[in-house]
């Protein structure tokens, strides 16, 4: 960065944004005076909008950002604004609805908008441009000149389009529901065959290239698997949806073999060769899948990569303070994915002998290259074929496979570590903590309990003011009103995090988060939830997310998570405001449901309440009960043990008063057995509920 091109994102806490402060474009970011500045000026609007572990936003940057002459035409010719997506998700969720409204395909990232300055509507836009033209591409500066004369000698034109764009961002949020609606358990057989339909039987995954992990895809597979089998009727192809595409994922590129955690997706079908970036919103999703997997199955593979992902996560991605940082590059020195690339002869120089002939096989090494010339290591051959093509006992092969990846993971730190985006974001921290709990409280590691209770400290200590959450964290300096996301992932992972490890504050926490969410974000007409709360900056429209993308739907998160605390306080307000949400957004859901699968897994609970069991006592007196009540994979079971001094109980936890050395209260369809006070009574009483235990047993292929 030199001082003469220093400009005003230098001040920003946002890593990206700083990443442009060198650019010699005359950068601002969103905020009154830039808006003020472009209608001082009458000057269009150009907004890109990206995030740091973006390729092709740093090819853009290189391209054109860094340009002087690129940068002499955007400063002459708008006001340049940044803006970092991951700070700003409101402003991406209504610009890259724009965009698909202008365009009529999807946008993605760089996202390129040009916008009036009175109306902040676009009327032109796009996502990545070159510098020089290709691929059927104009030149970026072509288009910058041809933009501002439109914007110069068409007025009028642009006003009609403004208005008819308008028209069209506000008829998307769905309408109220009528009076008369109700729901049913349609859409979640109809989601099981859109899956079923999209279902990729030889690769795994759904779909086609590019192949994104969608963990709200397995998580309602693996659910409604559960679901049949304690129907005795067991859907063991929804089961083995979800576990072909998990093996496919954990055997391929998705999956880092030497690292541990996942990249962002693969951009071919049979998940060779990823998209390098890593997110902590992907990882913290896929450590519930796969901790969950393992509980239903039994197979090794799925704790194995959960807990080397969560491992991962705490060496690399969490801050001495607690938070999770945000993201890992997909470049360093320039090159995509060059981090994680290797060439046969730069193993053989790290391994020698039988530690490389078994490596050498097993990460397709002997095979073509794989990604520009080189290999990214992957799972290509079975360990046991491994094993007796090289006439050694699969023991063995599994020890040098081992103490390979130790040498070839230290060879890899010395190289130039992919930049990390250190920015702590409250919603992506919900859930990587719920991650974390599930994983520790399934897989038996307290380690990753302790880490998820580290990331809530954090955010309760520096995202939490006045009684209500800021969205991110940089340096010590929180800032931005929360979003949807934010409050309701967070009410999503405190909620696992007390199953696991109770505090009273953490109760008393989800509760206040859960107001906030009901008096600034709810639509009191048509039900449902916003994604920006009532006194957030106006914006040419307020989103009502409700399909799953990168990230579940807000008001999925918030129907489950307002319905699972509801029934723990004894709250009917939650649950009323979870069955509203469902209503608001069933014409969205009956026209594609599988794209709604968080909201299904909420509309589930409204079908068939979750069961509650709350164990009173000591840690070490109520340990065997825990272990019974987390046996089997039951995921309509909520399970919180509740030591005998907690204060602030309320509603129905209030009357699960303590007895003797353990005792346990398993409510069910709203209403609660007696107190069990013998570890065989409560096995008796779950194994009614158990769908591994019903009879139909577990998948076979799990061992």
């Amino acid at each position: 960065m030199t001082a003469e091109h220093t400009n005003a994102l230098a001040a920003e806490t946002s890593p990206y944004l700083r990443q442009h402060a060198g650019n010699p474009v005359d950068w601002l970011p969103w905020g009154e005076a830039a808006l003020e500045r472009a209608r001082r000026e009458d000057k269009p609007i150009l907004v890109s909008v990206g995030y740091s572990a973006c390729h092709w936003c740093h090819v853009m940057a290189h391209e054109s950002f860094e340009d002087a002459q690129t940068a002499q035409v955007m400063n002459t010719l708008f006001v340049n604004v940044k803006v970092d997506r991951e700070e700003r998700p409101d402003l991406d969720k209504v610009y890259q609805l724009a965009h698909q409204i202008l365009t009529q395909r999807g946008g993605g990232w760089p996202l390129t908008m040009f916008l009036t300055p009175g109306s902040l509507i676009p009327f032109f836009g796009g996502t990545y441009f070159p510098r020089e033209g290709r691929h059927g591409l104009p030149p970026f500066t072509q288009v910058l000149r041809r933009v501002a004369d439109f914007y110069r000698d068409h007025r009028d034109d642009i006003e009609r389009q403004n208005r008819l764009v308008a028209e069209a961002l506000n008829r998307v949020n769905p309408p109220a529901p009528e009076a008369q609606s109700g729901l049913s358990a349609e859409p979640l057989d109809l989601s099981r065959n859109q899956l079923g339909q999209l279902f990729d039987a030889r690769y795994g995954g759904f779909g086609e290239a590019p192949k994104f992990p969608h963990p709200p895809h397995l998580g309602f597979l693996l659910r409604h698997w559960a679901a049949t089998a304690l129907a005795q009727d067991p859907d063991n192809m929804a089961l083995e949806m979800a576990t072909v595409t998990l093996d496919a994922m954990a055997a391929g590129g998705l999956y880092d073999h030497l690292g541990g955690g996942f990249f962002r997706y693969s951009v071919d079908g049979r998940w060779t060769v990823p998209h390098f970036e890593k997110m902590l919103y992907d990882n913290g999703q896929l450590l519930v899948n796969y901790a969950e997997a393992w509980q239903a199955t039994g197979h090794a593979v799925y704790g194995h990569v959960a807990r080397r992902t969560a491992r991962w996560v705490m060496d690399h991605m969490q801050s001495p303070d607690g938070g999770y940082y945000s993201s890992l590059d997909a470049d360093s020195d320039g090159e995509e994915g060059g981090y994680y690339l290797w060439e046969p002869g730069q193993v053989a120089g790290v391994l020698g002998g039988d530690e490389y002939r078994v490596a050498a096989r097993y990460y397709g090494l002997e095979g073509p290259p794989n990604f520009e010339g080189k290999w990214h290591l992957q799972a290509c051959e079975p360990l046991d074929q491994v094993a007796a093509s090289l006439g050694m006992s699969r023991r063995r092969a599994e020890d040098l496979l081992a103490g390979a990846r130790v040498r070839l993971l230290a060879a890899r730190d010395g190289r130039t570590a992919p930049g990390r985006d250190e920015k702590v974001l409250t919603a992506w921290n919900g859930l990587m903590i719920k991650g974390m709990a599930v994983a520790g409280r399934l897989l038996g590691e307290a380690a990753f309990v302790v880490s998820a209770g580290r990331a809530l400290g954090f955010i309760q200590s520096h995202a939490w003011r006045d009684g209500r959450l800021l969205a991110s964290c940089k340096d010590g300096r929180a800032r931005h009103a929360a979003y949807l996301d934010d409050y309701v992932f967070l009410i999503d992972g405190v909620l696992e995090l007390l199953q696991v490890r109770w505090r009273d504050g953490d109760l008393a926490f989800a509760v206040a988060l859960a107001e906030v969410v009901l008096e600034h974000f709810e639509d009191p007409a048509a039900g449902g939830f916003f994604f920006t709360a009532d006194d957030h900056e106006r914006l040419i429209q307020r989103p009502k997310p409700v399909s799953d993308d990168a990230l579940p739907a807000g008001n999925g998160v918030a129907a489950l998570a307002l319905g699972r605390l509801g029934h723990l306080v004894g709250e009917p307000r939650y649950l009323d405001a979870a069955e509203r949400t469902l209503k608001a957004a069933w014409p969205s859901v009956m026209q594609i449901p599988y794209a709604h699968n968080t909201l299904l897994l909420a509309l589930d609970d409204v079908m068939a309440p979750p069961e509650l069991v709350v164990v009173r006592g000591m840690p070490a007196q109520i340990e065997p009960w825990l272990a019974r009540c987390r046996l089997h994979y039951s995921p309509r079971r909520l399970v919180f043990p509740v030591p005998p001094g907690a204060d602030g109980l309320v509603g129905h936890l209030a009357q699960c008063v303590p007895r003797g050395d353990a005792v346990a209260y398993v409510c069910r369809d709203l209403s609660c057995s007696a107190p069990v006070t013998r570890l065989e009574e409560l096995d008796a009483l779950l194994s009614q509920t158990d769908a591994a235990a019903s009879g139909v047993g577990i998948y076979p292929g799990a061992g």
